[in-house]
């Protein structure tokens, strides 16, 4: 492949490098160059682009993605649509995945513009997880390298290895003048993991915390597929009580002790076949430790032996992890919910020379409460509208109006402190956020539709636009939940718009009409519009 400028006759046939838009014309990075577009960059007295050229043996980006997932796709495991050189593999059950690192190393040792980015071996992945993305970096590269990375994956690259309906019993043991309330804490946390998991406890018995009491109630346990023992006291030496009792009801002790942090006390035994597990004390809370690694495995009928867990050391160090992704999903739990809208009418108005834009009334109604009105038509999860608290004036004209008020107390900074504000505010379970500005009177809840039916995690459509028929790219603007701690972290004036454009790759822009471009910050914007307004 061949990169460089070209007189723009010579450009036909061969693909943009990078985005150009120039009076009226838009073209996209990556799009090939038609004769219908070279006539229109003379018109607008362009002599030159920047282009991809290429080989006859080159495979195009979106080819040769799509090429090399063919033969990485195992069994729940969902390959996504080639888009800008990318295939995404979507994990279609909840379990564990196992990494081949040498194969996957030896992918990305052929060419650096040929790439795949896998999760952590043994990761824990839930129906519609992303497990992996290859990513071609240029617009083309040769056949034969794409053909020696294929060459390097194997059966095994990755495997996800579904979680399985098992059972459990679980023992509680209490000494003199340990509190009820600790039992009922300790089984509700271990109840709670083992419902996300699918596990079902079968039973749960409290004993004393005796050799002798622990010994006797596993022996009773064995008609469960698994047993979980929950001390009343840390297990401190393979002697200790619970590992003395296992032995005594016939069992075997595996490993005492784990290299993971919170976790190190576990133990891990077997009893006739079935693994029998001594709980450390902070399985209490529901916070991340090295009991969720071995039930994990153990749940997707993985192997659990004494050097995996040695094994577990490296990235063990758990105690810095805030909380686990998805700790306590249960699987009748809602999913995640629709995009949020976010309204931003806390702006100072300083343009309209002494008036306040967003109180000015179309047809009796202020303009901040008629665009809340109308965004409330979507489909969106819900509407959040940010305002100044100073401003008692936009704050009544959204009396009774069905949507959050958030105030942005430094709303005089700037954009970026409504923003800021916002998204701090937004519900957890959102999916994504679609950022509105309240000074836009033609936008629509179907504009907000459009965003959300564009929006496509799995395809790489992160970034939702709209572009009005001349080309230009409007607002509202749709954002996936990863970009939510970028977008509250911009100072000042700054808004959005150097995100989109470092993100262009995971851009998609959805048709719509020209008033996605209107906005009304100046008297004469507000003249010109009425006046059209009130002819039509």
């Amino acid at each position: 492949m061949k990169f460089g400028p070209l007189p723009v006759p010579q450009t036909l046939g061969h693909t943009l490098a990078h985005s150009f838009q120039r009076d009226g014309l838009r073209l996209a990075k990556g799009h090939v160059i038609t004769q219908q577009d070279i006539v229109g960059l003379h018109k607008r007295a362009v002599r030159e682009l920047t282009v991809a050229q290429f080989d006859p043996d080159d495979l195009q980006e979106d080819a040769a993605a799509a090429e090399l997932a063919a033969g990485l796709s195992p069994p729940m495991i969902r390959v996504t649509q080639p888009m800008n050189g990318r295939v995404n593999l979507i994990a279609t059950r909840d379990g564990v995945l196992r990494v081949n690192a040498a194969s996957i190393t030896g992918f990305n040792t052929v060419d650096p513009a040929i790439t795949i980015a896998t999760l952590p071996a043994y990761a824990r992945v839930h129906d519609g997880t992303m497990i992996a993305t290859i990513k071609i970096i240029p617009y083309a590269v040769p056949r034969v390298q794409v053909e020696q990375a294929a060459a390097m994956l194997t059966a095994d690259s990755l495997m996800l290895h579904p979680f399985r309906a098992k059972t459990a019993r679980l023992i509680l043991t209490r000494t003199s003048g340990f509190k009820p309330s600790l039992l009922a804490k300790g089984e509700a946390a271990v109840r709670a993991r083992a419902v996300a998991l699918g596990l079902t406890l079968q039973g749960v018995e409290t004993v004393d915390h005796t050799q002798d009491a622990i010994g006797a109630a596993i022996a009773r346990a064995g008609g469960a597929d698994m047993v979980l023992i929950l001390g009343a006291s840390a297990t401190s030496d393979p002697n200790d009580v619970a590992p003395a009792g296992l032995v005594d009801a016939g069992g075997t002790l595996t490993r005492f002790g784990m290299p993971v942090d919170p976790g190190n006390l576990l133990f891990l035994g077997d009893l006739h076949g079935k693994p029998v597990i001594g709980l450390p004390g902070c399985c209490r809370s529901p916070a991340l430790n090295g009991v969720d690694w071995v039930l994990e495995r153990l749940m997707a009928n993985l192997p659990v032996s004494h050097d995996d867990i040695a094994l577990m050391g490296v990235g063990g160090l758990l105690k810095e992890v805030p909380a686990r992704p998805q700790p306590r999903r249960i699987r009748s739990t809602r999913k995640a919910q629709a995009p949020h809208v976010l309204l931003l009418a806390a702006g100072q108005s300083s343009r309209m020379r002494g008036d306040h834009k967003l109180l000015r009334e179309i047809d009796g109604v202020p303009l901040v409460r008629r665009t809340a009105d109308r965004l409330l038509g979507s489909s969106a999860g819900g509407l959040s509208i940010v305002i100044n608290p100073a401003n008692k004036a936009v704050k009544d004209a959204l009396t009774d109006c069905p949507a959050q008020l958030v105030p942005a107390k430094d709303a005089a900074s700037g954009l970026a402190a409504s923003l800021r504000a916002g998204i701090n505010a937004l519900p957890p379970e959102a999916s994504a956020v679609i950022i509105a500005l309240a000074d836009m009177p033609e936008v629509t809840g179907d504009d907000i539709d459009a965003l959300i039916g564009g929006f496509d995690p799995a395809q790489g459509a992160l970034i939702v636009a709209p572009v009005a028929p001349n080309g230009k790219r409007g607002n509202p603007v749709l954002f996936d939940k990863r970009y939510f701690e970028s977008l509250a972290s911009f100072s000042g004036d700054s808004g959005a718009k150097s995100l989109i454009e470092a993100e262009s790759d995971s851009l998609r822009l959805v048709p719509r009409g020209a008033g996605v471009l209107v906005d009304l910050d100046t008297p004469e914007a507000w003249d010109a519009w009425m006046a059209q307004y009130t002819r039509t």
